[in-house]
């Protein structure tokens, strides 16, 4: 299964990982003391990847290329695919190759796929519960320094939408900046006016609506509203623009949200909050 997430490096991800784990290169000084003191040169391992828990899958090819960069030959057998719902006990990856090799890069494998497999289930939990109404899980851009490709991946197969990337692909402009820019309608004409195409407006109150549009928002994010709040908003806006509902949703809490008919929902605890899956690699 190969694996290409455009702007991610995967060869440069798993150098760095490995020389943090090995203290330097893997190639050129990094060690594993451990392997290399206990483990015969010449043993063999074979092993299995089973998930503890039932979750959804995510970041198999990038745990098979740790395994691949300290064992080129070693042999893998995927068995499930990235983003497939499995029950607890499942197997997902066979490997056989050296044995030192394959201890050594154990932990790096295991930590990727049990951090992007959780967020892929925490994201598909979230998911199942606005099945039918309509509306669309967004991530966000709260996410680990150098992990956000990775982590927005995850949250793709788990079944949401990525919102913005970063800061560089839509302007989104929340209270601060309209402390510093004067009004709602001054900071969206300067967007306008610097060329942006996609402009996103925060309001917190319902009055703010109108002055963002006639402005030219094309997208509100409506911050921190209540359910009865939310459903007059997207009264309010009556299609105009997409409406995305954000700020302290929760899984008890989402259902009701989506069904006030906003477009979008955005979760910042999918890539913030959202605890490692359980998968373990036992020799066999």
């Amino acid at each position: 299964m190969s694996f290409d997430l455009p702007g991610f490096d995967l060869a440069a991800f798993v150098a760095s990982t490995l020389a943090e784990d090995m203290g330097g290169p893997w190639d050129s000084g990094g060690r594993d003391v451990t392997s290399e003191s206990v483990i015969p040169a010449d043993a063999h391992f074979t092993g299995v990847m089973d998930s503890r828990d039932a979750v959804t899958v995510a970041g198999l090819p990038i745990a098979a290329a740790f395994f691949r960069t300290l064992d080129p030959d070693v042999r893998i057998e995927i068995l499930v695919k990235e983003g497939e719902k499995v029950a607890a006990g499942t197997h997902l990856m066979r490997l056989s190759g050296k044995a030192r090799a394959l201890l050594t890069a154990e932990r790096s494998a295991l930590n990727s796929v049990q951090h992007l497999t959780g967020i892929a289930t925490m994201t598909r939990a979230y998911v199942d519960k606005i099945a039918g109404t309509g509306a669309t899980l967004l991530d966000t851009r709260k996410t680990i320094p150098g992990l956000r490709l990775l982590e927005k991946y995850a949250t793709r197969m788990g079944g949401a939408t990525n919102h913005r990337m970063g800061l560089y692909d839509a302007a989104m402009i929340k209270d601060n900046h309209v402390a510093v820019a004067g009004s709602v309608e001054e900071a969206v004409r300067s967007a306008i006016a610097a060329g942006v195409q996609r402009i996103i407006v925060e309001v917190d109150r319902v009055d703010q609506i109108e002055p963002a549009l006639a402005a030219g928002a094309t997208h509100l994010l409506l911050d921190n509203m209540d359910p009865p709040t939310l459903r007059g908003a997207v009264t309010l806006v009556g299609g105009r623009v997409p409406t995305e509902a954000s700020g302290g949703v929760r899984l008890d809490t989402i259902r009701a949200i989506a069904e006030t008919g906003v477009t979008y929902i955005s979760v910042g605890r999918l890539t913030q909050s959202a605890p490692a899956a359980d998968i373990g690699l036992d020799f066999s």
